[in-house]
């Protein structure tokens, strides 16, 4: 329904919104979009609520090195988003970066004899910073739609569906590589690829095998 091809240096991220743009331009706006992990930013959940369209995205889990220090985990946070330490200190709002994320800081005093230090910071003045990004609510109502028993099954889909594109795309097609140069044929080398892909499924609904004697 919709493919836009990028350099490589594009992150997937970036593409969603003009894609589902493309999509709802062709063939209307989706009930739901389901995707993997990588997609599970504040901005996109963000883009897709305002359209009202369901998400359907894994929440995307950071791996903590077992001598790293104290994430998001260890901190607390009350419905006023005022963030809390493992001490029960409070980290107070001190500004919003251009990245659209918002800065909790520790008091240093405080921080400076606390026994968990060692294992929240290694900052020079005894601070913890912790940031929450301004849209950072859409993503856990993501996280907790990812639970409902209507979005599951939609999410299950893709990798019946999406993920099974990509590998015959891959495998059958000629995707993994390409021996033509510049997005705009590239591009041309997509479109065909899934269209053929598309009339091979529209075959395969269509086709009707032999009636029994």
């Amino acid at each position: 329904m919709g493919t836009i091809v990028t350099p490589g240096n594009t992150h997937d991220s970036h593409i969603l919104e003009p894609l589902v743009e493309q999509v709802i331009e062709r063939v209307g706006k989706p009930e739901a979009v389901a995707a993997d992990a990588t997609y599970t930013t504040p901005v996109i959940t963000s883009y897709l609520f305002n359209k009202e369209i369901t998400p359907a995205l894994p929440i995307h889990v950071l791996v903590q090195k077992k001598d790293s220090f104290a994430n998001m985990t260890m901190f607390t946070m009350n419905t006023s988003i005022v963030i809390f330490n493992p001490s029960g200190e409070t980290l107070k709002y001190s500004t919003t970066n251009k990245e659209g994320y918002r800065e909790y800081k520790s008091p240093k005093q405080i921080c400076a004899t606390c026994s968990f230090l060692s294992r929240c910071t290694e900052s020079k003045d005894y601070q913890k910073v912790v940031t929450r990004h301004i849209w950072q609510a859409y993503v856990e109502e993501a996280d907790h739609l990812r639970h409902h028993q209507d979005v599951k099954p939609i999410y299950a889909k893709r990798n019946e569906t999406i993920e099974r594109v990509f590998a015959d795309a891959k495998e059958k097609h000629g995707m993994r590589w390409t021996t033509l140069r510049g997005l705009k044929k590239l591009s041309m080398q997509a479109m065909l690829t899934f269209a053929a892909i598309n009339l091979k499924k529209m075959a395969t609904w269509t086709w009707k095998g032999p009636k029994m004697a």
